[in-house]
Order: structure tokens, then sequence, then C-alpha cells
């Protein structure tokens, strides 16, 4: 098989600004599509070439199949690498992509129709011997159906979107209550209609108080496939990852092996070449189950890397121009711990509303054992039409400890100005005893939401605070609406 010359990146932000350094340090020509509200993004200007793309909404543009194709004819690209979201896990995508005589950077299609059905995924993994969590074998037809199954499982139990993923199309049920069931089952059912055009769903028993635990393997087209160790992913607000890290704090070699044999046979079973992820549910008894795998490269990827010192989109592009995997599982190492941080526009004092507005300042931290994944720079203009995420904030560090003490530095030297972040936020889920002693899972942050909010400034400090407005010339907003701390404040600050 014939190298890739150019590669076309099929998604925006911080990914494609990160894949682009990749083709980039291997020679590779990285071009990129974007709609208008992309067009003076970090991407676009590191790109080769740009080629702007159309739609109803920005989102829909980057979720064309003919838009990407457009986009490959003119800019000559001979492959295609999804990033992740958008076209990422899309079957049919890969498949117009293989009718055009151009590579797709990610498993075939498939695979990605195998992993991407829930109920057929987890009847594979099954058959390939992978643990997997008891429920029923099928689709749940109605809420009559549910509770019935439910009864017999024993509660609680969760219902999930068949084509669901990202936390979508998921519903609790805890007791045997009529009516609780009848609502569960008709709210999951019409969230994946409306998510992923499905609304076939199915049930399975609840792991209460869960930990997130994820293996990422590697296979190339020669049927080799390698695990490279897990990712915690615990820390989970509303089923969206928050804060991973990189080895599990909870995992032990023996555990690390186990899992990793199984998501190792999961990938093999379905012939998966490219980068995946196998996902886990692990209770505080070490038994793991089988959750998802996810057909593409994660958001979380850097932790693994920079705890390997491999860099997993060169081993995709690797494996989609039919090179084998250049090392044994027994050859791959973990060093350090890393973890990584999503640095977000949006205000944890009022329930996470995505900001919006002009970023005039961003600063990241300068630190040892630092790594920047950005989708913004100082200037750039922050809208509501994607996700708030504006950059991945990763750290190793020689030990765990280590790791969230540059995490926290990195956090608090890291200067963002124009539009709210959760940095401050995340800087006190780092600094929490539990989260310090490693004890951590999916309700973390709803268990401690109290202990994490926002601490009441003392009068000195809000007296800090209004001085430094007021010496730059800035406008306070109206003061009715100021916390009485600040009312204070102003007071012995104005006598």
């Amino acid at each position: 098989m014939s190298a890739i010359n150019t590669v076309l990146i099929a998604n925006r932000g911080e990914i494609a600004a990160r894949i682009i350094r990749t083709c980039r340090r291997l020679g590779k020509r990285a071009v990129i599509v974007y709609h208008a509200a992309d067009q003076d993004s970090l991407a676009v200007r590191l790109a080769d070439e740009a080629y702007r793309i159309d739609g109803p909404t920005p989102v829909a543009a980057y979720l064309s199949i003919e838009n990407m194709l457009a986009g490959c004819r003119a800019t000559g690209a001979d492959a295609v690498h999804p990033g992740f979201g958008f076209l990422s896990e899309n079957a049919e995508f890969a498949r117009a992509l293989d009718a055009a005589r151009i590579r797709f950077i990610g498993p075939g299609a498939n695979a990605i129709d195998a992993m991407g059905d829930k109920i057929r995924s987890k009847r594979l993994a099954t058959q390939a011997g992978v643990n997997t969590i008891p429920g029923y074998d099928g689709e749940i037809r109605d809420a009559n159906h549910a509770l019935d199954v439910a009864t017999t499982i024993g509660f609680p139990v969760i219902l999930k979107a068949s084509a669901g993923g990202g936390g979508k199309g998921m519903r609790v049920i805890h007791d045997a209550d009529p009516g609780t069931c009848r609502a569960a089952f008709e709210r999951t059912t019409s969230e994946a209609q409306a998510a992923f055009g499905d609304a076939r769903v199915f049930l399975e028993k609840y792991i209460e108080r869960p930990r997130h635990i994820e293996i990422q393997v590697l296979g190339d087209s020669l049927g080799n496939v390698v695990h490279l160790g897990e990712r915690e992913c615990s820390i989970q607000r509303r089923h969206q990852k928050v804060i991973e890290e990189a080895p599990s704090p909870f995992v032990h070699e023996s555990l690390r092996q186990e899992m990793g044999a199984q998501a190792v046979a999961l990938a093999k079973a379905v012939g998966y070449a490219s980068a995946g992820t196998v996902e886990f549910v692990v209770d505080t008894s070490g038994a793991f189950y089988f959750l998802e795998m996810n057909t593409r490269i994660q958001v979380e990827h850097p932790v693994t890397e920079m705890i390997t010192g491999l860099d997993i989109v060169e081993q995709q592009i690797r494996i989609a121009q039919g090179e084998p995997l250049g090392f044994r599982q027994d050859e791959v190492r973990l060093k350090g711990h890393a973890i990584e941080c999503r640095l977000c526009a949006e205000d944890a004092e009022r329930d996470f509303m995505p900001a919006t507005g002009k970023l005039r300042v961003f600063r990241p931290a300068e630190a040892d054992g630092f790594r920047l994944d950005a989708g913004v720079q100082e200037g750039d203009t922050v809208t509501s039409a994607f996700d708030p995420m504006l950059a991945k904030l990763i750290v190793r560090g020689a030990t765990r400890a280590e790791a969230i003490e540059r995490m926290r530095a990195v956090l608090e030297q890291t200067v963002a100005l124009g539009v709210t972040t959760n940095a401050a936020y995340l800087e006190r889920v780092l600094a929490h005893p539990e989260f310090v002693a490693g004890n951590t899972y999916t309700s973390f942050l709803e268990e401690h939401k109290a202990a994490l909010q926002v601490p009441a400034p003392s009068p000195e400090q809000a007296a800090v605070v209004l001085a430094a407005a007021l010496l730059t010339n800035r406008t306070l907003t109206d003061a009715r609406f100021a916390p009485p701390a600040v009312h204070g404040a102003m007071h012995a600050w104005r006598n």
C-alpha cells in the first residue's frame, strides 16, 4: 500500500490542530474543511490549505458526507482523518471514502457498524469472552417490557439508547413504580430518536458508584493488536468526562493485564485496524464489565501518549498506510502519571452555562511536563455554535502526586480573559481530599457538589477585586446582584 500524501481533516477545533501538527512532523500535507464560523480559527491558520463548506447550521456542515468528499476532490486529499465527534464513527462515511478510493484513517466500516450498535456490540463482546453487565439480550419493546425485565434483573437498572454514545439517551430506574418506568422509557426513546435517529433501547443492571476505566488499543491490517494500558475517566458531569488520568490509581498490574487482554480479544474479534478504545465500568471490588467500544481517537488520548511516548495519531496514519505495528505488547512501557483537564468556556457557578465572547487574553502556563492541545488563540471569538472546550491541559509527573501538583499550578497560572472558564472549578476538584486519595467514581462531582462550590469571598478579597476593576476603568455590573460580601467590601472600600 502506498504512502499517504495529503490528509484532509474532517473536523475542527483542538483535535484538528493536533492532527495537523503530527501530519507536518511526518511530512504529510494537511488540509482542512471549515464552516464560515471557523474561518479565523487556529486550525484553519495552521493547515496547508482550507476548503470552505456550508450547511443549514455550522454543525450540519461538518456532518455532511458530500461536503467532505467535495473537500477531498478540491484539495487532492488521498486520506481523511475524522478526529472525534461529527463523522468519526459513521460507517457510511467510511464506505463513501472507500468507494471514492480515499483512505479512511480509522477502522473499517464493518467494525464501526458492529461496535456502534450497543445491542450487537454487547453480543459480540460476550462471544469474545469479554465480561458484560447482566441485562436483557435484545431490544426493549415498551415500558411494560422494561418493567418486567428490570424486575427479573433486580433494581437499579439503566435504559440506554442502542445507537447511543456521549452520555445521551440514558435513564436510571431505581424501583418498580410503573409511572417512573414509563416516564424513563419515553424520555430515553425520545432522546435516542432525536440524537441518533434510532429509538431502540436496551436495559442492563446499573452498577452503583462505578469507576469508568477504558483501555486504549491499536490494531493493524495484519491482525496484530496491542493495548496501551488504561485511562481513568471517572470524573464526569452528566456522563461527560471532565478530568482524565493514566494510569488509573485503582488498577493494579494483574487487573490491567486482564482488562487489556479482554480489550484486545474484542478488537481481534471485529478485525479492528486503527486506534480504538474499549470502555469498562468497574465496581468497588474490581469486577469490570464492558460498556462500549469507541471506534475513533478519544478526546483524552494525550494522557496515554504522555506515559507511553507514542503518538497515537501517527500510529493511525501508519496503520492506514498498511504498515504493521512497530512494537509488541511486551515492549509497551507505562512511565509516570499523566492528567488531562478540559478547559471549557463555561460558568461553573451558573450550572455550567456555556460562555461566549472574545478571548481577549489567553496565556497558557509554562511548566515542566506540561502539554497544551488548544483550539483557540488570543483574540479568537468563542461562539455557541460548537462544544465549549477551548483547550486540553495535560501534565505528566513522575508520580500521581506530582502530576496533581503540576496540574493545579498550570490551572492557576493559565490566564483566559474575555470569557468565563471552568479553570477554578477544575482546581477545586484536583484539591479535593478524595480525589487526591484516588477515590474517584462517576458520581463524584454530584456527590461532592457542595464542597466543590466556589467559597464566598472575604470582604478583603472582594475589595481587592473591586479596586482592580476600578483602577482599570472597568465598570461593575448592576451591584444589586453582587454577593453580600461584595456589598460589604464596596462599603468598606468607599469609606
